[in-house]
């Protein structure tokens, strides 16, 4: 009975610190991404809705009146659009560039956020409104509610905020647009030049063992 010999099993390489820091990194990025967008979807969308509503009084009777986000201010919708231009920046730049467009995303998603609350309770636009309806300019807005809207538009700058965030936080391991780099952003190295073809030696017709290492190459021993 032959000797069996014991092959020792392969363990599972230890995750290292680089290891870490990019499995981090990946995920930061999935998810700065995945709360950018929605945040300024959020907001796009949120200001556009009815932020107020109310009545004015006219000869007749009472005229229903309703403003919109951007009626009331149009600071969350720029500052969406921004953010998100921002977002794209991200990844053309690098090092203290990088750092300052992210900066930039989370100002954006706080201003964002400020402005929106701030909105939540005005009723400037709708007294506007009312004065053009009425064509009184003393005329005022009764019975004046608001929406949930502002708080959704002001939820949607949190997220373009935490989007900042994460960018402040991690973006200085995320990959960059250009094709020059690795994914940890240091200069690849230089490919090494390939190697010149060598020339085929020249074949005698006369000689029989030129013409038989000629085929064996695939060559054409004739030309």
């Amino acid at each position: 009975m032959g000797r069996v010999t014991a092959v020792p099993i392969p363990q599972p390489r230890a995750e290292t610190a680089a290891d870490a820091t990019r499995r981090r990194a990946g995920r930061s990025l999935g998810a700065a991404l995945l709360l950018g967008a929605a945040g300024s979807a959020v907001v796009l969308i949120a200001s556009g809705q009815t932020w107020a509503e109310g009545s004015a009084v006219v000869a007749g009777g009472n005229v229903s009146l309703d403003a919109g986000g951007r009626d009331v201010t149009g600071v969350p919708a720029a500052l969406a659009v921004v953010g998100l231009a921002a977002l794209v920046a991200v990844f053309a730049v690098r090092t203290a560039g990088r750092l300052l467009v992210s900066a930039l995303l989370a100002l954006s998603g706080a201003g964002a956020t400020v402005a929106a609350l701030i909105g939540a309770s005005d009723s400037a636009a709708l007294d506007d409104k009312a004065a053009r309806t009425t064509g009184d300019t003393a005329a005022t807005i009764g019975a004046l509610t608001h929406t949930a809207w502002p708080y959704v538009t002001a939820a949607g700058g949190l997220l373009i905020l935490l989007a900042g965030l994460l960018a402040l936080r991690y973006g200085t391991h995320w990959p960059t647009m250009s094709g020059r780099y690795e994914r940890d952003g240091t200069p690849r190295a230089p490919r090494a030049p390939r190697p010149a073809k060598a020339t085929a030696p020249a074949v005698d017709p006369d000689r029989p063992e030129d013409i038989w290492k000629a085929l064996d190459r695939g060559e054409d021993p004739t030309r």
